[in-house]
């Protein structure tokens, strides 16, 4: 089966996208005709106002929610299509996560967490790879802390090193700076892109730093559920 041209180098698509929850008395819009098209290894800034729509609309196309109207599709594959279990499957082979609140099992190491996404997809390789991330992000002499034994801009140097160990296509990394403060947020921006570039991922960043929205190539802004 071919998939429809404008899907192709195309990574991200979706046409007519919405998402609405029911209240008591009405339908509640979140988002609304939502049209995207994101190219591979592109990098993207999503900005609004609180409440805008950014977290939901970052769920929606990592496949963690589904839409009440419109399509998504993802890597040419089509992601409204799928059940749960077929949407874990395309997430574990596409995506990776950066979360403004790191996100970590508290009761692993700094290697163990690294490894877990690739132990998941049964990667042999699991511990090397794990240990030259976390390498890379400079923690070599930090695999076996746990992480209440590390500071909060060591706990996201380890979520970057997780996120990016199964070399996903799309990273998505919402609010990725948020707890930290402003130098130890520039360093792992400056980590963020980098990885990013040496992966060639397509990289999604919802945040409110302006700073950090001018380094991708392209902005989208949401206002009250909308593209502007």
């Amino acid at each position: 089966m071919h998939s429809p041209t404008h899907l192709l180098n195309n990574i991200i698509v979706t046409e007519n996208l919405g998402k609405a929850v029911a209240t008591a008395d009405k339908n509640l819009h979140i988002l609304s005709a939502i049209n995207l098209i994101i190219k591979s290894g592109e990098s993207v800034a999503v900005v609004g106002e609180s409440g805008s729509g950014k977290s939901t609309l970052i769920g929606l196309l990592a496949g963690l929610d589904t839409p009440t109207s419109g399509t998504i599709h993802l890597n040419g594959q089509s992601l409204t299509g799928l059940d749960e279990d077929g949407r874990a499957a395309l997430r574990s082979q596409l995506i990776g996560f950066v979360f403004q609140a790191f996100q970590l099992l508290p009761g692993l190491t700094a290697l163990e967490n690294v490894m877990l996404p690739l132990e998941l997809l049964g990667n042999p390789e699991a511990k090397t790879i794990a240990a030259q991330l976390l390498e890379r992000v400079g923690l070599a002499q930090r695999l076996s802390h746990t992480p209440k034994q590390l500071s909060g801009g060591e706990q996201q140097r380890v979520a970057l090193a997780r996120a990016f160990a199964t070399r996903p296509a799309i990273l998505f990394a919402d609010e990725p700076t948020g707890n930290l403060d402003s130098k130890t947020g520039a360093h792992i921006i400056d980590l963020l892109f980098e990885l990013n570039q040496e992966h060639h991922t397509t990289l999604i960043l919802v945040t409110h730093d302006h700073a950090l929205a001018a380094r991708c190539q392209r902005t989208i802004r949401l206002s009250a559920g909308e593209l502007v």
